[in-house]
């Protein structure tokens, strides 16, 4: 099952319409990064049969990887990781924790809800990762509240901006996706999913990203 989630994952993507092409004006992710195309993980979660069957897909990619007995807790990163996190932990059959952006302002101003004891080892999940930056903060937050994390799993990592493993990697993290771009991009062109320029365009955004997002009005 593991050797085909990356296509698994891509079909099922495309199947319920999570990629979008939009080159001008572009897409701006919260990184700074410009870019022509957008997956939409979240659209995953109306469909029930396809998101058991990703959730088994990632279940036995995590035990098959990491390891079956490698966590204590599964901890979604706010808002998009938590349904996540919820279906992971449940096929894994581990507590669910999740992790706020900020402190929620009252009562006990708490940044992890849920259940977690010192020196637990917590699986983090989030829906995508484009250049890893946004994992730290989640993780960070889970380790000053005293857990132990060292992974992260995505359902999608865009696979192609620069640094983006070192800079999980000197956090302590390694991460863990399903499927990146240069998978989708495959699955796209054996469906024809795209007409030919347009997989084009994305294929020139996926081999240098920088230049694409300078000359786009992007970070670059």
């Amino acid at each position: 099952m593991v050797e085909n989630a990356a296509r698994t994952t891509a079909r099922m993507l495309l199947e319920v319409d999570a990629v979008s092409f939009r080159p001008d004006p572009p897409y701006r992710f919260t990184s700074g990064w410009a870019s022509p195309v957008y997956i939409d993980c979240r659209r995953l979660i109306s469909y029930p049969r396809l998101r058991r069957q990703l959730m088994k897909v990632a279940a036995a990619q995590v035990q098959e990887t990491i390891g079956y007995e490698a966590f204590d807790a599964v901890a979604g990163g706010e808002t998009a990781g938590i349904p996540f996190a919820a279906w992971l932990a449940d096929q894994l059959m581990l507590p669910m924790l999740y992790a706020r952006k900020q402190p929620k302002g009252f009562g006990r101003n708490a940044r992890i809800e849920g259940n977690l004891r010192e020196g637990q080892r917590v699986l983090l999940v989030e829906d995508l990762a484009t250049d890893g930056v946004s994992k730290l903060a989640f993780a960070d937050a889970l380790r000053e509240a005293g857990a132990v994390v060292e992974h992260v799993f995505v359902v999608f990592y865009f696979g192609v901006f620069p640094h983006s493993l070192a800079t999980l990697s000197n956090a302590g993290l390694r991460l863990h996706t399903l499927a990146t771009w240069h998978d989708l991009l495959a699955e796209a062109r054996l469906q024809a999913v795209f007409a030919p320029e347009i997989l084009d365009e994305i294929e020139g955004f996926l081999n240098d990203p920088i230049r694409w997002s300078a000359a786009h009005g992007g970070k670059g």
